[in-house]
């Protein structure tokens, strides 16, 4: 279990409210951590993707809140929501990083 109050146990309980199975969450947690460490102000040098999710541009995030640079929990919502349109579930995020090294 992720220590309490941290972007990990937000994450692990938003993935739960989504409706997906705790297996996600160990998904999510290797995606991320290879995409940003889960640091909210985390920036990609050569194409300019933002935060926890890597947003590209990270301005897309705005649509979770006008706080998405520096609110973990902003970029969390964005990037599930994300990520359950374009791959279903976090595990089909990693799966498709795997095999292209991005997502």
């Amino acid at each position: 279990m992720p220590s309490p109050g941290t972007s990990k146990e937000y994450a692990l309980k938003t993935i739960l409210d989504m409706g997906w199975k705790s297996d996600q969450y160990s998904c999510i947690v290797i995606l991320w951590e290879r995409e940003s460490n889960w640091r909210v102000n985390a920036k990609n040098k050569s194409s300019g993707a933002y935060g926890i999710p890597q947003s590209l541009p990270g301005s897309k995030m705005a649509s979770e809140g006008a706080d998405w640079m520096t609110n973990p929990q902003t970029q969390i919502n964005w990037g599930l929501k994300y990520i359950k349109g374009r791959y279903g579930a976090p595990c089909g995020a990693l799966a498709h990083s795997n095999k292209f090294n991005w997502y």
